[in-house]
């Protein structure tokens, strides 16, 4: 089959790096002799035709923005095959002759979806403040999410210092504890609560308490959101420990957000060439990823069924320099 027209979305949470993801697609496409449509609204714009060409201009001044242009939204009703022929309807009514999609676990569920029961030709990038898909190292938009949350705990480290005060500090990971595990390690916190291991805030609470009576009056504990609030977990503190000071700071949604980084965006490039040039070698049902320095294709399905691990000598090393 000759590819002559793509179309590319974006869908699930939002990740910066997505704009320099889709500018890559767009311009490696144009290159390359094909047409291109854009996909408002992900899925659900599939579903419902909300579909527009797009060229060069479309996507300048976009690589510094985050967000997305093509907006983004959670679409369950896409695991409907009545809604999959919708879509599928659509994309032949545009005469696109394969797609694109950008996003996470959810994106790739909806490319498998068309792959696998409509024989769409798709290829998947991994856009995910989480990183928590398998065989890439890393996702567009996790590094931007861990410098972001970086410098906020940066700032507090000031008012904790200055207060003599101990700052939880809850980052987003509901299933999985890589930002906050890379937080922690890149700002020195004390301690870090993630998902894949049991918390002990016992331990905690005897690490708190030895620096204290050393002269330690300042610590950052960093929680994954997956484990317990960052309330809770001060709350706790408060309960075991005496004389200290414990406040909470939520960091939220403001990790999602922001220009992307100069390594997102530059992984956002690679993957985004990538992506169309597997559909020009025919290698569809494919997520592009990066390991090490160089970029892979692999599976969707494979991707799909494989849980990505954290290494649990970067969790033991945040606990030796906290020492």
């Amino acid at each position: 089959m000759k590819i002559k027209t793509i179309g590319v979305l974006t869908t699930g949470g939002d990740a910066s790096g997505m704009n320099a993801a889709i500018r890559a697609v767009v311009r490696t496409a144009i290159f390359h002799g094909l047409k291109v449509y854009g996909i408002n609204r992900g899925y659900r714009g599939l579903i419902d035709g909300e579909i527009a060409e797009m060229g060069p201009t479309s996507v300048s001044g976009i690589i510094n923005r985050g967000g997305t242009i093509l907006k983004t939204i959670r679409c369950p009703e896409f695991r409907d095959k009545k809604n999959q022929k919708k879509a599928v309807e659509n994309l032949e009514c545009y005469g696109i002759d394969a797609l694109v999609v950008i996003g996470g676990n959810g994106s790739l569920a909806g490319g498998a979806a068309l792959y696998y029961n409509w024989k769409v030709p798709v290829v998947n990038i991994p856009a995910s403040i989480d990183n928590d898909l398998a065989f890439t190292d890393y996702t567009v938009g996790f590094d931007t999410a861990v410098n972001t949350a970086l410098e906020a705990i940066d700032k507090i480290r000031d008012t904790a210092t200055s207060h003599d005060r101990v700052f939880v500090v809850e980052v987003m990971g509901r299933d999985n504890g890589l930002i906050a595990l890379e937080v922690a390690l890149a700002s020195g916190a004390e301690a870090v609560l993630i998902p894949e291991i049991k918390p002990d805030i016992g331990k905690i609470c005897r690490l708190l308490d030895k620096g204290h009576k050393r002269g330690k009056h300042s610590s950052i504990i960093i929680v994954a959101e997956g484990v317990m609030s960052g309330q809770d977990a001060a709350a706790e503190i408060r309960k075991r420990t005496k004389g200290l000071e414990v406040r909470v700071s939520v960091l939220g949604y403001m990790q999602r957000g922001g220009s992307p980084t100069a390594f997102s965006r530059a992984l956002a490039a690679r993957l985004g060439e990538a992506a169309v040039v597997l559909l020009l070698k025919g290698r569809y049902g494919r997520m592009v990823g990066v390991i090490g320095n160089k970029v892979i294709a692999t599976d969707i399905k494979k991707v799909l069924r494989t849980k990505k691990t954290i290494d649990l000598s970067d969790y033991k090393l945040v606990g030796v320099l906290s020492s």
